[in-house]
C-alpha cells in the first residue's frame, strides 16, 4: 500500500463509548464513529437519535458522561470550544452564531482579528482575508457590508466560512443545507469535494438522504441514542438507510393522497406585493396545490400576503365567492386561512413558552372565560394534549418549553397548533424543514387527512420530490410570477426545475 492509500486510510479522530444522560433522557448510550483523513463522512438518525448531542460533545458545547476519542493518535480528556479548534475541529450548529449588527469581516474572524504591531486591530487585513474566503464561495459581498442584511442562505454560507477561516482538520457541519438554494448547494458541494481532496475530515449530518448519495463516501446510522452500523454509501440503498434508521421498513413514504378533488372554493386574483406581481390562481376542496421556485421566487412573500403579515399592492382574495378583506393576519384567522410559516423559531413558535401556550395561542378566543380576558386553563390544557396525542408529539409534559423539543416535534406543535383551529383554506410553507423521515411522513399523513376532510392545502416546498409527489398541480414561480403549472405525468423533476431556472421557455400560466 502506497503513501496515498496510507493517507486515505488514516484515521483522524475516534470516538468509542460516548455517552451522555440528562434528566429522564440518556441521549446518548455508548455511541461511536471513526472519521479517515479526506473522507465525507454522514451521520444521519431521526430527530432524538443524538447526532447533536454527539457533535456538541465534539464541538466542546457539552461534557459527555464518558468517552473513549482519540485525535491523530492522542487521547483528549477534556472538551471545551476553544480546545475543540486547537484539536483541529470546526463546527457549523445548525443554530446561527452570527450577530447581526457586525460587518461579514469581523463575523467570519470574531474574537481573531489581526492586529498591528501596536495591538490595533488590522482592518485592512481582516477584509483582505474576508475577501480571500469571500472568492471560494464565488459571492459578491462586500466584507463591510452588515450580515443583519443578508437572507438566511447566505448567513449559513458566512457561517461555514467562519469555520474554514479556522483551517480545521475536522469539518463538522449540522444541516448545512437547510437554507440554501440549489445554487448555493451546489457552489457548498464543490467546495465541500475540494475540502475532501486536500485532506479534511468531513462529518456530514442531513435528513436529505439524496445528499449522502450525492456528497458522502461512508455513512454512521444513530438510532435512540445508540450506534447502529457504519457503512460505504455504495453499498446500501435509501430504503436501506430509512430501515436502519427507524428501525423498519417505511412503506408509501410519501403517502397515496386522495385525488378526489371538489370544486373551487378559494381564488387569488391578480395579487401583487413585495417580490411578486399578478398571481393568479385558484384551489379546490380536497386540493394540494404545490408551490415550487428557487430562493428568491417570491413564495414566502405571497403567502404572508394572502395571510396579511404583509401589505397587498394589487388584486383580490374570495374563499366561496366572497370577497376577504385582509390586512393583517386576525383577518385571515376570522375568515378560515391558517399559514404555518417556514421560519418556525422568530415567526411560527414562542420557543421560551410551553407547548400548551403555543398550541392554544391561536385559539385564544376560545379559551376566555369572561370580558376580563381570564383564560379557561382547564380547557387549554385539554385542547392542547388532546393535539399532542393527536399529532404524536414526543414530550413528557405540555409544560415543556418548545425550545426543548426536537425539530420535528417543533414543526409538529406549529402543524396541531393551526389545524386546530379548524381552517377552511391551509397554508404550510417548508412543513417538513428540519424533519427527519419518520416525522416527514407523519406529517404526510396528517396532511392527507386534511385534505380528505375537503380543505385546501397550499404547499410550499423547496423539496423537489416532496411538492412533486404530493400535489395535485405544481406552480412554479420565478422572479416573483408564475411561469408554470404542470400536472399529471407533466410534473416531473427536469419539468420543474426548467421552469423555475428558466430554460423552459414555454410561457407558464395559473391557474
Amino acid at each position: 500500500m502506497g503513501p496515498a492509500e496510507q493517507s486515505k486510510n488514516e484515521i483522524v479522530l475516534s470516538a468509542r463509548n460516548v455517552s451522555k444522560s440528562y434528566p429522564g433522557v440518556q441521549a446518548l448510550n455508548q455511541v461511536e464513529m471513526d472519521l479517515k483523513k479526506g473522507e465525507i463522512h454522514a451521520l444521519v438518525g431521526e430527530n432524538g437519535a443524538g447526532k447533536s448531542t454527539f457533535i456538541h460533545i465534539l464541538g466542546g458545547i457539552c461534557e459527555p458522561d464518558e468517552c473513549e476519542i482519540i485525535i491523530k493518535e492522542n487521547q483528549v480528556n477534556e472538551f471545551k470550544p476553544h480546545l475543540a479548534a486547537e484539536y483541529g475541529i470546526g463546527v457549523v450548529f445548525q443554530e446561527l452564531s452570527l450577530v447581526n449588527n457586525m460587518t461579514i469581516a469581523e463575523n467570519i474572524f470574531v474574537n481573531r482579528q489581526p492586529v498591528g504591531k501596536f495591538g490595533f486591530i488590522d482592518k485592512k487585513k481582516m477584509k483582505t482575508k474576508a475577501l480571500e474566503m469571500l472568492d471560494v464561495f464565488d459571492l459578491d459581498f462586500s466584507p463591510d457590508k452588515m450580515v443583519g442584511s443578508l437572507s438566511t442562505g447566505d448567513k449559513q454560507l458566512i457561517e461555514i466560512l467562519k469555520a474554514l477561516s479556522k483551517n480545521p482538520e475536522v469539518l463538522i457541519l449540522d444541516e448545512p443545507t437547510s437554507s440554501l438554494s440549489r445554487g448555493e448547494i451546489n457552489r457548498l458541494f464543490k467546495l465541500l469535494k475540494r475540502l475532501k481532496n486536500e485532506g479534511i475530515a468531513i462529518i456530514y449530518i442531513s435528513h436529505h438522504l439524496e445528499e449522502v448519495f450525492d456528497l458522502c463516501d461512508r455513512v454512521t446510522v444513530f438510532r435512540n441514542g445508540k450506534y447502529v452500523d457504519t457503512k460505504l454509501v455504495e453499498n446500501v440503498t435509501e430504503k436501506d438507510l430509512v430501515k436502519m434508521m427507524v428501525g423498519k421498513t417505511l412503506e408509501n413514504f410519501y403517502i397515496d393522497f386522495n385525488k378526489e378533488k371538489g370544486e373551487d372554493y378559494f381564488e387569488v386574483s391578480g395579487l401583487s406585493g413585495e417580490k411578486f406581481n399578478n398571481i393568479n390562481f385558484s384551489l379546490a376542496r380536497g386540493e394540494v396545490l404545490g408551490i415550487f421556485g428557487l430562493v428568491g421566487a417570491g413564495r414566502t412573500e405571497m403567502a404572508e400576503t394572502i395571510f396579511g403579515i404583509r401589505k397587498r399592492r394589487a388584486g383580490e382574495i374570495s374563499l366561496e365567492d366572497n370577497y376577504l378583506n385582509i390586512n393583517k393576519p386576525i383577518d385571515a384567522m376570522k375568515k378560515g386561512i391558517s399559514y404555518l410559516t417556514e421560519d418556525r423559531h422568530s415567526k411560527g413558535l414562542a420557543l421560551n413558552m410551553n407547548i400548551k401556550e403555543n398550541i392554544a395561542s391561536s385559539s385564544l378566543g376560545e379559551f376566555a372565560k369572561s370580558k376580563l380576558g381570564l383564560l379557561a386553563d382547564k380547557e387549554m390544557r385539554d385542547f392542547s394534549k388532546d393535539i399532542v396525542e393527536k399529532y404524536n408529539i414526543v414530550t413528557p409534559s405540555i409544560e415543556k418549553k418548545v425550545k426543548n423539543l426536537s425539530g420535528g416535534n417543533q414543526q409538529k406543535v406549529l402543524l396541531g397548533k393551526w389545524l386546530g383551529t379548524d381552517p377552511e383554506v391551509i397554508i404550510v410553507d417548508e412543513p417538513t424543514r428540519g424533519g427527519d423521515v419518520g416525522a416527514k411522513q407523519e406529517i404526510y399523513k396528517y396532511l392527507d387527512k386534511v385534505s380528505k376532510s375537503g380543505i385546501g392545502i397550499i404547499l410550499i416546498s423547496s423539496d423537489l420530490p416532496e411538492v412533486k409527489n404530493l400535489s395535485d398541480r405544481v406552480l412554479i414561480m420565478r422572479e416573483g410570477e408564475i411561469v408554470g403549472c404542470l400536472s399529471g405525468e407533466e410534473a416531473t423533476k427536469e419539468a420543474i426545475l426548467a421552469y423555475a431556472t428558466g430554460t423552459n421557455t414555454k410561457s407558464g400560466g395559473n391557474k
